[in-house]
């Protein structure tokens, strides 16, 4: 097989892939239709993007195929919406994200007079030496600083996001964050690798960019797969928080604006022991969805003095504090003869935890070691 059958192949193989995923992410039936809505579009704009790379695979007029190439400014701003809506349950598309179709919409205008509105004969001139266009020079600083921007603004929005779930929830969305980060991760270098292969195109080696872009193809498809393999397996990966909780870094200092802190020390003290207590004898731990609001409302403490207690006060996030409980109920489980029986991951489950990982990597930071290991060294 030759270079521009391998191509045409790979490229068909993931076009159909994404949009199979796309029309799955829509067609699900799940309480976050936002995400998988925007996340289909995604995939829409990926494979949009590689027919535009094709023209080998359809005869696409000029007008259309620049037309299509220009999507590409949307695909970012549809990952980041995406990534909003992953990480917080309350988003919600508003007409003040239409600012997001902004290069899309100015890369299109600028080729409006001398490309778009042109004869044939004129395009094809403009093509010809579309390296010298202005326009072109244009489209390709906006699209590398939309790169950068997008990528980076993701990246915040995931550490604000894990920082507000570390402080505030005890249950699986972590997985969900570690691998939107990863997602996001791999995205990046898919743009750098991209980011190389325009630089090869112009220099004596326009052979590596060839390969480059085989290369591009090959890791969108096994990106898609790797999200595909995902949403299949983990569908609880996809759950997300509420945008309104702070940071306790911005509450604690807040309330240093105020002159006089809102709750004494003693009182902190009593809604210590009353949490303590409450962790002990209710083991509200075991509910593996619990969130800092589901205590607040048990034990009458407003969850912004909860935080502080527990975030910075015990200098403890609340998503280790709830799994201390649950792995030292582990532990008992494990020294009991009775329960020699009782499987790891029963155990797991059984204390409040719904991932294996989740539940390794906790008992590990606590102990020392493996729940395998632990056991058998009793």
């Amino acid at each position: 097989m030759d270079k521009i059958n391998l191509l045409a192949t790979i490229a068909v193989v993931t076009m159909f892939i994404s949009l199979f995923l796309s029309f799955f992410l829509i067609t699900v039936k799940t309480e976050h239709k936002l995400s998988n809505r925007l996340f289909a579009f995604f995939l829409v704009l990926t494979a949009i993007d590689i027919v535009g790379g094709q023209g080998s695979l359809l005869e696409i007029p000029l007008n259309a195929r620049i037309f299509i190439s220009s999507f590409f400014f949307l695909q970012l701003p549809a990952f980041y919406l995406y990534v909003l809506s992953v990480c917080y349950a309350d988003f919600k598309l508003k007409p003040v994200h239409l600012i997001h179709t902004a290069t899309f919409l100015v890369a299109n205008l600028t080729l409006l007079p001398r490309f778009y509105a042109v004869n044939l004969a004129a395009k094809i001139s403009f093509l010809e030496k579309s390296s010298t266009r202005p326009e072109i020079q244009l489209n390709h600083i906006l699209m590398h600083i939309q790169i950068v921007l997008y990528l980076i603004a993701a990246f915040m929005i995931l550490r604000k996001a894990r920082k507000i779930y570390l402080e505030n929830y005890a249950g699986a969305s972590m997985e969900s964050l570690h691998w939107l980060f990863q997602f996001t991760l791999a995205l990046s270098i898919f743009y750098v690798i991209a980011l190389l292969k325009n630089i090869f195109k112009f220099t004596e080696y326009p052979g590596i960019s060839e390969w480059l872009k085989v290369g591009l193809l090959l890791f969108t498809l096994v990106s898609i797969c790797w999200y595909l393999y995902k949403a299949l397996n983990h569908p609880e990966l996809f759950r997300n928080i509420d945008s309104k909780l702070k940071l306790v870094r911005n509450i604690i200092s807040e309330e240093q604006n105020r002159e006089q802190s809102a709750v004494s020390e003693n009182e902190y003290n009593e809604e210590l022991l009353k949490l303590k207590k409450y962790m002990n004898e209710e083991k509200p731990f075991l509910n593996p969805s619990l969130t800092i609001q589901d205590i607040s409302r048990e034990i009458k403490i407003p969850v912004r003095d909860l935080s502080i207690l527990i975030n910075h006060k015990q200098e403890q996030h609340f998503y280790d504090f709830v799994n201390t409980y649950r792995i030292e109920r582990a532990m008992d489980i494990l020294k009991d003869v009775t329960k020699n029986k009782v499987t790891v991951l029963e155990i797991l489950y059984d204390v409040g935890f719904n991932s294996k990982s989740s539940f390794n990597t906790a008992f590990k930071k606590h102990t020392g070691k493996t729940p395998t290991s632990y056991r058998k060294d009793l």
